[in-house]
């Protein structure tokens, strides 16, 4: 689409520029010409630095200069001469077909449609009209994968996904940061959470098998609609922030699976330090060693079972009775009746959730 946009202004410019002028791509070969005839030669003698440079350079009787929006030159406009006008041409030429193609590509690049979507840059009445001049289909199941990059190496994961996922009009790859990387995924309607897991799964293992690069995976909910997109993304975020809190040795977190979690998360920290003043003793919580911590979480593992977590803890069932009553003494909560264990599995919640966003008075 870029060459025949190039060849467009080439030909209305070559009236105005009595030179032949001209545009070729990053392997040198002519894409735009006002000779037609040169379209598709290939000049050897370019190289990839000169492409690269930002000043102007000479050669074979041609003046060029190239544009584009990679680090390396994607493109370079010639123009028929060395002297000092040929050179403000190609300025001016890079210059206006640079500006061309980038509007272009905001325009009409779907790539870009889908981040400005998922980020809530484009208006909701906007999202359907854009859909329908891009010719995408906007009524398919879709799902936001948002990865994070937690250990960097030379390796660009951004290419390694790309490359896992290369049907472009179905699936997206988005850079968001330096290291967040969005996947859109068209999806069957009734796709098994689990199987979106397995997918994130494999994203996980080839980057760290295959690069040794980490990263965790926050999974949205499957949406139907583009203009959902966005609620998808930010639920892959939300499962991401509740992860980091709640969940640390997990790489892959799914929102619909973070339950009772995503509640606490969402409460203000205020409210939470009062729930832990008005259920506990003050100061009662802090009280407790870790070896009392880790049997709780063992109690709790096991559904509440003495005979079982004594089992597991290789303790005799009367020590951890003992335990438990310890419990009892100090924060009042029997852990052995279930209203009890639960006010107390919210109570550690809220206290971890306390612990990463600590209360600024």
């Amino acid at each position: 689409m870029s060459n025949r946009l190039f060849q467009g202004v080439i030909h209305q410019m070559r009236d105005t520029i009595d030179r032949t002028i001209g545009v070729i791509d990053e392997t040198s070969v002519v894409i735009a010409c006002s000779e037609l005839g040169k379209i598709g030669e290939v000049n050897e003698h370019i190289t990839s630095d000169m492409l690269t440079s930002a000043a102007p350079f000479v050669l074979n009787g041609y003046t060029y200069k190239s544009f584009g929006n990679k680090p390396k030159g994607e493109y370079a406009v010639f123009v028929a001469g060395n002297d000092f006008a040929a050179q403000k041409y190609a300025a001016i030429l890079a210059i206006s077909l640079g500006s061309i193609k980038q509007y272009y590509d905001e325009k009409y690049d779907r790539g870009n449609f889908i981040k400005n979507v998922i980020l809530d840059n484009i208006l909701p009445g906007d999202i359907y009209l854009k859909s329908r001049e891009l010719r995408f289909n906007a009524e398919v199941t879709r799902v936001c994968m948002l990865i994070k990059i937690s250990s960097k190496t030379d390796i660009s994961a951004y290419d390694v996904i790309q490359n896992l996922f290369p049907d472009k009009s179905k699936d997206f790859v988005i850079n968001i940061n330096e290291s967040d990387i969005a996947l859109v995924k068209e999806i069957k309607t009734d796709i098994d959470s689990k199987d979106l897991e397995k997918l994130a799964s494999s994203i996980v293992d080839t980057l760290s098998g295959e690069f040794y690069t980490h990263c965790v995976i926050g999974i949205g909910t499957p949406v139907v609609g583009i203009k959902d997109l966005a609620r998808s993304f930010k639920e892959a975020q939300v499962a991401l922030e509740v992860g980091k809190v709640f969940d640390t040795e997990r790489t892959i977190v799914s929102y619909d699976n973070l339950g009772i979690a995503r509640l606490v998360y969402q409460l203000p920290t205020t409210l939470c330090d009062m729930f832990l003043k008005e259920v506990f003793k003050r100061g009662s919580i802090e009280s407790l060693d870790q070896e009392t911590l880790f049997t709780i979480q063992r109690f709790f593992e096991n559904n509440l079972n003495v005979s079982e977590t004594s089992r597991k803890l290789f303790v005799h069932r009367n020590t951890l009775v003992y335990r438990l009553e310890k419990i009892k003494k100090l924060t009042g909560l029997d852990l052995r009746e279930f209203e009890d264990a639960i006010v107390f599995k919210v109570a550690l919640m809220v206290k971890k959730y306390l612990s990463s966003n600590p209360i600024k008075y």
